[in-house]
């Protein structure tokens, strides 16, 4: 017989040799339990030891190092930016082709090669677009006297609709855009519904409602007996009158009867004639506008909330909602021009307010109400025929 090397083998060995009486046999159970006992806490120490080595082994490997991910020019392949220089470095094939995304942070070990995406970065500078080129490229200009940045979209950002004047958060590194964040301001003045005032809410004001229902409503009762006489429909209104008499509430009752009679009407686009050339009317939005609110320090950023405003509308008609643009404190905004040599905002303001509304082709499209308690401060341009076509007092009750 063939003597082990093990202990717990040799024990064995022992007992077989003995016979079932020998009072040593106690003993050598004794010991094969010791030995049992002993083995284990060994193989204990082991793992932990293992645990330790694998810890010590982590703290003391270098530090992999982020990047930006900039391009996937190939299968396995990655253009990326690390430390502010770009590699062509392999990709990890643990790492999904999906996970791929331009602009997203990775994870780069020793040698450049991507081990891991991390996600977009949350932080960065934000800026507004000042074009979007046709190869999907964007344009940001920056203060006077900085450069002119013309960054890539990142792979989420791809096919999103961008315009002039958008805010867009940027990558720390200042190499891909990556989010479109929202206009807070275009927010503020659209209410979710068109209100919902009726004319018999409004009290002492007999005369003004039923000029506005007259210059609003019967385009829309009317409408063959309007076209057959060559009439025609106007674009917007001016409620005019004193302080506290009334006027935002009739405009807002105005927009809501406006709104009903278009959508039961079920006709088709303005002007065409053809159904298809816009959706139905199913609803109304309402946009508020102070006219204060417009105003703004930086030469050209009162044209753009202008434009703004006139693109939102212009959306949700697309939608097929009626869109009403109130601007309260008009005279605020739509002052008269004069000549001086000193710059004066109306007098790039109002043309182009006068060109937004140009843009028009009736109350099917785009309503537009102002209101004011001094008209005679609105620059004629405005109130003209073709533009704002009527003029509504609203008296005191």
């Amino acid at each position: 017989m063939r003597m082990g090397s093990d202990p717990l083998e040799l024990i064995e060995q022992c007992l077989a040799s003995f016979p079932d009486s020998d009072p040593r046999q106690k003993i050598l159970y004794k010991l094969r339990h010791a030995v049992i006992l002993r083995q284990a806490a060994h193989q204990q120490r082991e793992v932990e030891f293992k645990k330790v080595a694998d810890v010590i082994a982590k703290l003391t490997a270098p530090a992999n190092r982020v990047g930006t991910l900039l391009e996937v020019p190939g299968e396995g392949l990655a253009r990326i930016l690390v430390g502010g220089a770009e590699y062509y470095a392999a990709v990890d094939p643990r790492v999904q082709a999906v996970e791929l995304k331009i602009g997203a942070q990775i994870l780069v070990n020793e040698a450049y090669a991507v081990i891991k995406i991390l996600g977009y970065d949350r932080n960065g500078p934000v800026l507004k677009v000042a074009e979007a080129l046709a190869d999907g490229r964007l344009r940001f200009e920056q203060e006077m006297g900085r450069q002119v940045l013309i960054l890539q979209r990142s792979s989420d950002l791809v096919g999103v609709d961008l315009k002039a004047g958008d805010e867009v958060r940027i990558e720390p590194s200042l190499h891909v855009a990556i989010e479109k964040l929202e206009d807070r301001k275009a927010k503020s003045h659209l209410l979710d519904e068109v209100p919902t005032v009726t004319w018999e809410q409004i009290g002492g004001q007999t005369e003004a409602i039923a000029a506005i229902q007259k210059a609003i409503e019967y385009p829309l009762l009317h409408t063959d007996t309007f076209q057959r006489f060559k009439f025609t429909q106007p674009k917007g209104f001016l409620l005019y009158g004193p302080p506290g008499c009334g006027k935002t509430l009739i405009g807002q009752a105005a927009a809501a009867s406006l709104s009903k009679l278009v959508g039961e009407s079920g006709q088709g686009a303005p002007g065409t004639g053809k159904k298809g050339d816009k959706l139905p009317v199913t609803r109304g939005a309402f946009l508020h506008v102070k006219g204060p609110e417009i105003l703004n320090m930086w030469l050209g950023e009162s044209e753009r909330m202008v434009r703004d405003l006139f693109a939102q509308a212009r959306a949700r008609r697309s939608e097929g909602a009626l869109p009403f643009i109130f601007i309260d404190e008009a005279e605020s905004i739509l002052g008269t021009r004069r000549a001086s040599r000193s710059f004066n905002i109306s007098s790039t303001l109002v043309p182009m307010f006068c060109s937004e509304m140009d843009g028009i082709e009736s109350l099917r499209d785009v309503v537009i109400i102002l209101a004011s308690n001094r008209p005679d401060l609105i620059d004629p341009a405005v109130l003209r025929p073709g533009r704002i076509d009527r003029k509504i007092k609203v008296s005191r009750p």
